[in-house]
């Protein structure tokens, strides 16, 4: 036990889980591609096994904790988006470099973020619109036609995954136990899982190679980074969280230099400057008009 000389503060302890769940989060893309881009395991193959690698994970956790327990009741809702998101985001980096995936995927987790909030009657000041538009726009930029355009394909899964994750995120804002729940959706988004690839049978490849780094996306990036990700939780406020997470992009794209030779291209840098630049205009906009009107 520290002693109290040692004992880090709040907020030490808050950025030091931020930044590990980050790390956890960019490590599933990377640990993806490893598995996938030297076609170690098939797309499948490697969701099913992240799949039921994390649903152990977390089951495990929620457990072993004291306290609370789950509930029995399943969200079939919020399984489905969760399955939506991991069998897109598994079969998009069959063609997508790290960096690009991790680009379009919370790109397209922000927009849809910000597109319900229009819908639900949110109202944008002029520099909101200006971040989002600007936002779509490096996004347009970096999937439109050139020699270094990526994968349209590839591109449109992993903004099918982003849009499955948005709606997972705002189903589970109001949840009470946010840990309990996402291991609750991992169980029930493993059948579905399953029956899917009984479609791909002719693609099965599981080397062991394969099969570890899709335990290690589940089990460590997925499971473990969820649990460190909850606790960072509490003290960050929703407009931080939402930001700290743009990070995400840059970590991953960093790793795919190192781990897998992936050049980044200037469309990729533009892009990111100008999706993830848009996104910070949207959340600092927010954050001040929360800020408002909290002291009035």
């Amino acid at each position: 036990m520290y002693g109290l000389m040692f004992a880090p503060s709040s907020v030490t302890r808050s950025v030091l889980l931020t930044g590990i769940a980050m790390l956890a989060f960019a490590a599933n893309s990377v640990l993806c591609r490893l598995a996938l881009g030297p076609e170690l395991i098939d797309a499948a193959g490697f969701t099913v096994v992240q799949a039921v690698s994390g649903a152990l994970t977390l089951g495990l956790f929620v457990l072993l904790r004291p306290g609370r327990r789950a509930s029995a009741k399943a969200d079939w809702c919020s399984a489905a988006m969760l399955f939506t998101y991991m069998i897109c985001f598994s079969f998009a980096y069959l063609s997508l470099s790290t960096g690009t995936g991790a680009l379009v995927l919370f790109g397209a987790v922000q927009l849809t973020m910000f597109g319900v909030a229009l819908r639900g009657g949110e109202r944008f000041p002029v520099l909101s619109w200006a971040g989002l538009l600007l936002a779509i726009g490096g996004l347009v930029y970096l999937v439109s036609p050139g020699v270094t355009a990526p994968d349209p394909i590839g591109a449109m899964l992993m903004a099918a995954a982003g849009i499955a994750w948005g709606f997972y995120s705002l189903l589970g804002r109001n949840v009470a136990d946010p840990l309990a729940a996402t291991a609750k959706n991992f169980i029930f988004a493993v059948p579905p899982m399953l029956l899917v690839s009984l479609f791909f049978l002719d693609d099965l490849n599981l080397s062991p190679q394969g099969i570890a780094l899709a335990i290690a996306s589940g089990a460590v990036a997925s499971g473990c980074g969820y649990v460190i990700w909850y606790a960072a939780l509490p003290g960050l406020t929703a407009i931080r969280a939402a930001t700290v997470q743009l990070s995400v992009p840059v970590i991953a794209a960093a790793f795919g230099v190192v781990l897998l030779s992936e050049d980044i291209t200037l469309r990729l840098v533009l892009a990111s400057l100008a999706t993830l630049g848009g996104v910070v205009i949207v959340l600092m906009q927010r954050a001040a008009k929360t800020e408002v009107s909290g002291r009035s």
